[in-house]
């Protein structure tokens, strides 16, 4: 098999780029990194000294390639598959990044923070980047929800990149700052996703690990 991917199934991250390959059927060997075991940390910091995964090797045509944005481009050109998720379109391609990125910059980092700052000690919580968070969340939760008022995947018709990264940034931004009775449209367009039989795989591989997701 010339696909390997590292990976962790809790990372929002790295389930958008098995969304991608489930979507697209392509044959991949996935390794799990537990980046809290030395030995599978340093394994993977042999490979990728950042440390952040996803990564994909591609073995047959030598090549490394890191960033979750990065690998599903890679995918769709040198291993295209039964989903397209890009557009041969060079304005079609340039909206799908803009909503890939406005997922990832905009729903995924704040939330992050806010479950970063439940990870921290007692007395070093930082209430203000919190607070930003909640407030960059609802902004990007008002234009999400305009948006689906009349699209059935993130972009319109076809499911494509921007579509893996939303399910996932969702997912985990529905815990910590819920959309649900407020944001009609999110919430109607994230069934939709828990529906699609990709992610619903993603979503049963990462339920044993669920359990170690911070709470309030």
């Amino acid at each position: 098999m010339t696909l390997t991917v590292y990976l962790h199934p809790m990372s929002s991250f790295c389930q958008k780029v098995l969304i991608a390959l489930y979507e697209s059927g392509a044959a991949f060997e996935p390794v799990i990194v537990d980046l809290g075991n030395e030995t599978s940390r340093g394994d993977f910091l042999k490979i990728w000294p950042i440390g952040k995964f996803p990564v994909l090797r591609d073995e047959a045509r030598d090549r490394l390639v890191p960033e979750s944005s990065i690998i599903i481009e890679y995918l769709a050109l040198h291993h295209p598959g039964r989903s397209a998720l890009m557009s041969a379109d060079a304005e079609t391609a340039r909206d799908i990044r803009l909503l890939d990125r406005f997922y990832d910059h905009y729903v995924s980092e704040p939330m992050q923070k806010i479950v970063g700052d439940r990870l921290r000690p007692a007395g070093q919580r930082d209430a203000f980047g919190v607070a930003a968070a909640r407030a960059g969340l609802n902004t990007a939760y008002a234009l999400i929800d305009a948006q689906m008022a009349t699209r059935t995947w993130a972009l319109g018709a076809d499911f494509t990149m921007a579509d893996c990264s939303a399910a996932p940034a969702l997912f985990y931004a529905e815990k910590v700052q819920p959309f649900r009775g407020q944001y009609p449209n999110i919430a109607a367009y994230f069934d939709r996703l828990q529906q699609r039989p990709s992610y619903a795989r993603v979503l049963c591989e990462a339920e044993p690990y669920l359990k170690i997701f911070p709470e309030e």
